[in-house]
């Protein structure tokens, strides 16, 4: 898609130097002296590869759109996860949480270091960042908030699922969680009892749970404008 640059940042892993392409959507037109909010997208399974192409499914190319692009001015930073390789290492089918890993994997940590790249080199606002993925993202935006939470405005997960006793980190961060009732892939359980456990810590996440949806509980989430104007509301320092 035209409308989105490219990107590329390399990392060392055991020894062994990796590069990791991405791709970013940039404001239409970036005004001198204005900052814009950025998002930082993870993308589910069915979008891993190294083509650095189908990432752009779903929000990446929704907010491309021109009507979505004057409405909500934004960088969106679309790092893809390379095949065979997961932005958790957990199975996202699995009822049970696994506990979070000490480290981050490679792929979650190229995730990071795209985003620091644009926030180094773009008019970004470092107080409007927002972080969301869907199902195999949606497990990496909570493994990632989780980790940096003070990095982050706002998180939006979507159809995913985290590690319960990592929830008191996330207490004071911003969160709408989506979930379809009727998913068969990733279960809604995953989604309900990281909510339960982020309220219990004292957080006020906001969940909704969609009724007669299954796995892509993502369109609903993203095309509706409330949420969108939700997200673009957060900025760091606000009460969830």
């Amino acid at each position: 898609m035209s409308a989105f640059g490219h990107g590329l940042v390399e990392l060392s892993n055991d020894g062994v130097a990796n590069k990791f392409r991405y791709r970013l959507l940039r404001p239409a037109a970036v005004e001198p002296g204005r900052a814009y909010p950025v998002i930082l997208f993870l993308h589910g399974a069915g979008e891993r590869g190294t083509e650095n192409e189908k990432q752009l499914k779903y929000l990446p190319q929704w907010l491309a759109e021109p009507g979505m692009q004057e409405k909500y001015p934004c960088y969106l930073v679309a790092p893809q996860c390379r095949p065979d390789h997961l932005w958790v290492e957990v199975a996202w089918d699995d009822v049970a949480s696994t506990p979070q890993s000490p480290e981050m994997t490679p792929d979650l940590a190229a995730a990071v270091a795209a985003l620091d790249d644009v926030l180094a080199t773009e008019a970004a606002d470092p107080q409007r960042v927002y972080l969301t993925g869907l199902s195999m993202g949606g497990y990496g935006a909570w493994d990632l908030a989780a980790r940096m939470p003070k990095r982050f405005a706002a998180l939006l997960p979507i159809c995913g699922g985290g590690d319960e006793a990592t929830a008191a980190r996330l207490a004071s961060l911003p969160i709408w969680c989506f979930h379809g009732a009727d998913d068969t892939i990733v279960p809604p359980r995953r989604s309900r009892s990281m909510i339960a456990a982020v309220k219990a810590a004292g957080g006020s996440p906001r969940y909704s749970e969609l009724e007669g949806v299954g796995h892509d509980s993502w369109t609903p989430a993203y095309r509706d404008p409330a949420v969108l104007d939700w997200l673009f509301a957060q900025r760091k320092g606000m009460a969830p």
